[in-house]
């Protein structure tokens, strides 16, 4: 039975609510004045260790010499460090503020060689460092934490000579043993990082030649061997070593990070997902010979495209990446044009998306194993269209996983067209025909051509894409079924290799190794060529390329290369995309460079006047 509430019985529970709320609020102001005391214990420990040090120098004498040093070296800018130093030099230059950006999806992990993703390697970027770096104009590689570095005659010995100054954010020294923990540390098996194992197999040994010399050589020449051992991210052994001992804990982890860059976690060991958006800190004991600008760097994690944009409109996020749809109308919206710069180009480097075909799953070929029938869903893939209506033209159609401007790409390769009666008769070819008369294809056995087409939930560009595949493949008895998932997911239904069609991106460079993603040895669990595509004429070119040092030669090899996987079409290759960003214009010193517009390229260029800063320490 049902009960009326009394006027005594409201002002009780008024009551009871008041305290609850009041409760709540005690609460939350203690989370903040807990988070911040943490803060503070951070950097009084580190300042108790930095005065440990000073009174140890004064005491032995050489704290003249040691302040002198640092006086003469101020004067001598390492190239590295020459844009971001140009950019203290310009008249309204400021330290402080915050840079803050947007992600549009969770991360499942910020732990190095665990993470997958571009959205957790941006983040790392900040806070691990190589040896080596390209400069943005030249595209040359420059020396970061390596001063200089030979190459023996034969290609087979790196040597770098590193600087002697640089510390880990918790002001540990890097030195040559981290370089080499660091390979020793990828190339144990137990530990999940076998992407940058595909690649590091290529290296006999890397030994120490002294405190800051380290040694790499390699098994056998490779044509990226200085971009591989230069380049590989430098972890501070004395924080990592002990996982050797637990690297199951080391691979379930979500937030184990600590490098020597400019910015850190404030809690390296304990950042999670649940904590949602991530936030560095500036790293105080930064070495380098230019300090970073920003005093913390903040990605708010904002799913909806919508609410990003709102949320740039209310100058809470720094810059917004525009869609192809709202692009032109947004640069005649007068509040965004009041506030923004805006950027519309085409790196040399951007990367392409794609739809890959599982070839095998759980241990069983798949429908798409026949090369026909992935040359029927290319042909069915009208990417002309897609670009026309979904991105209305700002991109380009991709042929290969090669760039169209790149030496590696044969010019004499044309990208499929949409055909739909080439489409059929492959199919049909291949087994499949409409015979119950339903309008879909089955093969001999009477099974439908029916799949799931994956692809990542919060993307709409992506979902009105995947509708437009729908009815194409329609056309031609093919039941595709969207299927929309969350990037967490996503990444580990891929580990698994549990899907049936995925639309994905991968990044590209300078010159692209196709063994990552192409190469048969990589069809391994958690590999990146997770469709188990295998073409052993394939994979002698692409080890033949690599370990051909001669461009004149190498080339070659790659456009052979090109054109086998333009036959056997493991992905129905889509485009190339436009960068459409509107960015604040409290940020300065914004530049286009080889490799795209340089916000947020390190070592930072960008900056906020004083007049303009909006964010305390």
């Amino acid at each position: 039975m049902q009960n009326h509430l009394t006027p005594r019985d409201w002002i009780n529970y008024s009551l009871l609510c008041f305290l609850v709320l009041l409760l709540s609020l005690s609460m939350y102001q203690i989370d903040r004045q807990w988070l911040k005391l943490t803060e503070i214990q951070s950097v009084i420990l580190e300042q108790a260790k930095d005065i440990r040090e000073l009174r140890s120098t004064i005491a032995s004498g050489t704290v003249s010499q040691s302040l002198a040093s640092t006086q003469s070296s101020s004067d001598e800018i390492a190239p590295v460090f020459k844009r971001a130093f140009a950019a203290t030099q310009l008249s309204d230059y400021a330290q402080g503020d915050w840079s803050v950006d947007a992600f549009s999806t969770n991360l499942k992990t910020i732990t190095p060689f665990v993470s997958t993703d571009l959205y957790a390697s941006n983040v790392q970027s900040y806070i691990l460092e190589s040896l080596i770096t390209r400069n943005p104009d030249t595209l040359d590689w420059e020396g970061l934490i390596a001063k200089s570095w030979t190459i023996s005659d034969d290609g087979l010995v790196i040597s770098f000579q590193m600087r002697d100054d640089v510390t880990f954010s918790d002001g540990e020294p890097l030195t040559a043993d981290d370089v080499v923990f660091t390979f020793d540390f990828i190339m144990t098996d137990a530990i999940q990082a076998p992407r940058d194992r595909a690649y590091l197999q290529k290296i006999k040994d890397v030994k120490v030649g002294g405190k800051y010399q380290v040694v790499f050589t390699f098994k056998e020449p490779y044509f990226e061997a200085l971009s591989l051992a230069g380049s590989m991210a430098i972890l501070p052994k004395h924080f990592y070593a002990a996982f050797l001992k637990e690297p199951q804990k080391f691979n379930e982890s979500k937030g184990l990070l600590l490098g020597s860059g400019p910015y850190k976690l404030l809690d390296p060991k304990n950042w999670t997902p649940d904590k949602g958006n991530v936030e560095l800190v500036r790293n105080e004991r930064y070495w380098g010979d230019v300090q970073p600008s920003y005093s913390r760097i903040l990605w708010k994690i904002i799913q909806n495209d919508s609410a990003r944009l709102t949320t740039y409109r209310n100058s809470d996020i720094d810059n917004y990446t525009a869609r192809p749809v709202e692009y032109d109308e947004l640069k005649k919206d007068e509040q965004i044009s009041a506030k923004s710069q805006n950027f519309e180009y085409m790196p040399s480097v951007v990367g392409y998306s794609y739809i890959a075909w599982n070839q095998e799953r759980a241990g069983k070929k798949t429908r798409f194993s026949d090369k026909r029938v992935r040359q029927a869903m290319t042909y069915l893939t009208d990417v002309s269209r897609i670009i026309k209506d979904v991105y209305l033209n700002y991109a380009e159609t991709a042929v290969s996983p090669f760039s169209n401007t790149s030496k590696q790409h044969d010019s004499s390769l044309s990208p499929y067209t949409y055909d739909l009666a080439k489409a059929k008769a492959l199919l049909r070819t291949a087994g499949y025909e409409d015979r119950n008369g339903d309008g879909v294809l089955e093969d001999k056995s009477g099974n439908p051509f029916e799949f799931k087409l994956t692809y990542f939930q919060a993307n709409e560009d992506t979902k009105r894409m995947v509708l437009l595949l729908k009815d194409l493949y329609a056309r031609a008895g093919v039941r595709m079924i969207p299927f929309p998932q969350e990037w967490p997911v996503m990444l580990e239904n891929i580990d698994k290799k549990d899907f049936d069609a995925i639309t994905l991106g991968w990044t590209s460079g300078i010159e692209t190794d196709l063994y990552q993603i192409f190469h048969s040895e990589q069809a391994i669990s958690k590999g990146d060529n997770y469709t188990t595509y295998n073409n052993p004429s394939l994979d002698k070119l692409i080890e033949e390329a690599r370990r051909t040092m001669d461009e004149s030669k190498r080339m070659p090899l790659w456009q052979q290369a090109e054109r086998i996987i333009h036959e056997d079409q493991p992905y129905t290759f889509l485009m190339r995309r436009k960068s459409l960003l509107f960015v604040d214009k409290r940020i300065h010193n914004l530049q286009m460079t080889k490799l795209g517009l340089n916000l947020g390229s390190l070592p930072l260029e960008n900056y906020v006047p004083v007049a303009q800063q909006k964010y305390t320490q």
